[in-house]
């Protein structure tokens, strides 16, 4: 498949699967190459795109800001060209060959990727799924083509973005078994002032709707610091007196680690939490396998399922 210019246009799914792996060696086994092989591959796409596209970085290999911006491009034309020659939506899964990127908190990783990767062996044995936590910056990764799916509560209001809520969720208090703040009823008054605070954040942000409540109620709790994960922060309140939070997404991690959750006594917004992809996935079958299967695994989580 050739343009007059004579580029080979297979050099596309090639680039996709090297930005995507970000080593000649992964690519090769991938596309069911040798290493020389793939190598000069790369070295043909690097002479049609005028630029080196990938560059030793220590012992890896980081993709350059020209090979960042048609990332996503180049990604979706592969996909729509998959569609036009795939036998249709109901195309067999186990014959697919791909690596599907989710963001989210390390919480739904810690407790439910068990049951993804259970389900991807079943269902999907050639789909690999990789799990990256939220950044403590902000970045347009789904229109960038570097995460395929986020989870959890999505905040974007990129137009081009295509956002699935689910359910609503509750914060829950969270301490260690033993803690003095489980003894007798617990007022805003007993929260607030009995213990130190843990926060999650990852931006390391030391106020949130907890504090907004207390303060309609004159009231102010003491923050002695903030982590960026969940489930870091179920480690340091299992070994502290401190009080943290954890939705009941993440409720199955403190149980494991022996924590006690709470009804906090506050009047909270709800949290809502869902789904957010790229449209160009829309007709993608293994997309849409991805996104049923999380669709699920909420709903069985929200008990509504």
């Amino acid at each position: 498949m050739t343009q007059s210019t004579g580029l080979d246009l297979n050099l596309l799914v090639a680039l996709d699967v090297l930005l995507e792996e970000q080593s000649v060696r992964g690519a090769a086994r991938r596309l069911h190459l040798s290493e020389p092989a793939m190598s000069r591959t790369l070295g043909r796409i690097r002479k049609a795109l005028g630029d080196p596209v990938l560059v030793r970085a220590g012992r890896r290999m980081v993709p350059t800001p020209r090979a960042l911006a048609v990332r996503a491009e180049v990604s979706a034309v592969v996909e729509r060209a998959r569609a036009l020659f795939a036998p249709g939506r109901d195309a067999d899964l186990r014959t697919v060959t791909r690596t599907l990127t989710i963001l989210g908190h390390d919480a739904i990783a810690a407790t439910h990727g068990a049951a993804l990767f259970a389900r991807a062996a079943r269902e999907a044995p050639g789909i690999r799924l990789r799990f990256l936590s939220e950044s403590h910056v902000d970045a347009p990764f789904l229109r960038q083509g570097t995460v395929d799916l986020e989870i959890g509560v999505i905040d974007s209001a990129a137009p081009e973005v295509r956002v699935e809520s689910v359910y609503e969720d509750r914060m829950l208090g969270v301490v260690r078994a033993g803690h003095p703040l489980l003894r007798g009823e617990l007022t805003p008054e007993r929260f607030a002032a009995e213990a130190g605070h843990l926060i999650v954040s990852r931006r390391g942000r030391q106020y949130g709707p907890i504090d907004d409540a207390l303060a309609e109620l004159g009231l102010e709790r003491r923050v002695v610091g903030t982590v960026g994960t969940y489930p870091a922060s179920l480690f340091v309140l299992r070994e502290t007196d401190l009080v943290g939070l954890v939705s009941k997404w993440g409720r199955p991690l403190a149980d494991t680690l022996g924590l006690v959750t709470f009804e906090i006594p506050l009047r909270l917004p709800a949290v809502k939490l869902g789904f957010a992809w790229h449209p160009r996935h829309d007709a993608d079958p293994a997309h849409a396998w991805l996104r049923g299967c999380v669709r699920e695994l909420m709903l069985r989580e929200s008990g509504t399922g």
